[in-house]
């Protein structure tokens, strides 16, 4: 396939022939699919990836599937180190079964792409289980997304307008009108992270689900939103949005997202929040205006319809960043700032520097 040779000339070893491929059923898968990149579009990478079986998911051997953004690292080397640090500490406690494989979605675009790649050949090298590669590029996933929620990124944007450009932050939110049917579940996760436990543990959370929610998420652990919804919270004294846990309802935080797509795709109560009418509707009743992209809907949505989460344990998402601390809230920020038990994931939101081992 060209992607194939498209990988092989950029220096990955070769996929080995049908001849030796019982021999290499052990080793790193060595598929690299590039979607909408590498000189194929969307579609037709999308239909070769339906061609390939996939693992089911639930008990034993299954398909995990982990996404990532990786964009304008040319510019950024604390990009590139953070991403560095987080698939290195993943890969180092990665215990996967003999016949999971691990599919690496990389959002990602120009310059960026061949850096993501070099990075993943390097530290991918050495991997203890079988892993797959998939590329998907930033503007064919925006041209995709953009129809979808050009209508909430005004309430969820930095700034005023509504910028093509910000559709992608906001891929979670629609993750499952954009990924094949074939793939079921998919967890999201930040590049500023830091894993202390086996990936494969966090993939088991969705077997925790309730019914009738789709998306794990783990709690804000700031007063973020304390301070977004304060003229909600002043017309209503008594009520629990932007309190601090655990009785309280202090928002939610997107650096670690478990998406059940098929449930997302079959929720009719989700997909009504989509719509341009009911996000309106929220916006107005909450007087809500962020800047956070999918957490802020997300954390809307859930101060409505908290039924549709599965909320993560706060060691799943391990949050530093100390910034609403020193802008107004030491009074009431340990509430929302402790966590215990111990930490299978560190966040270093806000560039907040994570332990060293």
């Amino acid at each position: 396939m060209a992607a194939l040779r498209g990988s092989a000339r950029r220096g990955w070893p070769r996929c080995p022939q049908p001849a030796a491929l019982a021999a290499a059923a052990a080793l790193a898968v060595c598929a690299f699919y590039y979607l909408g990149g590498g000189g194929e579009t969307f579609s037709s990478a999308t239909r070769r990836l339906r061609a390939t079986p996939p693992v089911p998911a639930g008990p034993g051997p299954r398909g995990l599937h982990l996404l990532f953004m990786f964009t304008k690292a040319e510019r950024n080397p604390a990009l590139r180190d953070k991403a560095q640090a987080a698939l290195r500490s993943l890969l180092r406690h990665g215990r996967l079964g003999a016949a999971d494989v691990l599919h690496l979605h990389l959002v990602t675009e120009g310059a960026s792409r061949d850096i993501g790649l070099g990075l993943l050949r390097d530290l991918l090298r050495g991997a203890a289980f079988r892993h797959q590669v998939i590329v998907h590029d930033v503007n064919e996933l925006t041209e995709k997304l953009f129809p979808i929620v050009e209508a909430m990124q005004k309430h969820f944007s930095a700034g005023s307008g509504t910028y093509y450009s910000d559709s992608i932050f906001f891929l979670s939110v629609a993750m499952h009108h954009i990924m094949p049917k074939e793939i079921t579940r998919i967890i999201q996760v930040d590049l500023d992270l830091k894993y202390k436990t086996n990936i494969r543990d966090l993939f088991d959370e969705f077997d925790n689900f309730p019914e009738g929610a789709v998306i794990g998420i783990a709690r804000e652990m700031q007063p973020v939103y304390r301070h977004t919804f304060w003229q909600y919270r002043r017309e209503n004294p008594q009520t629990r949005v932007g309190e601090p846990p655990p009785d309280g309802l202090p928002g939610f935080n997107s650096g670690v997202l478990l998406l059940n797509l098929e449930a997302m795709r079959q929720s009719k109560l989700y997909n009504q929040l989509l719509e341009p009418s009911m996000v309106q509707k929220l916006t107005e009743k909450y007087h809500f205006k962020g800047h956070l992209g999918d957490q802020d809907f997300f954390t809307m949505v859930g101060m409505e319809h908290p039924e549709l989460f599965h909320v993560l344990d706060c060691t799943w998402n391990r949050q530093l960043c100390t910034w609403w601390r020193d802008h107004g809230y030491s009074d009431v920020f340990d509430q929302y700032f402790q966590c215990e038990g111990e930490v299978r994931i560190y966040h270093g939101n806000c560039n907040t520097p994570i332990p060293e081992d």
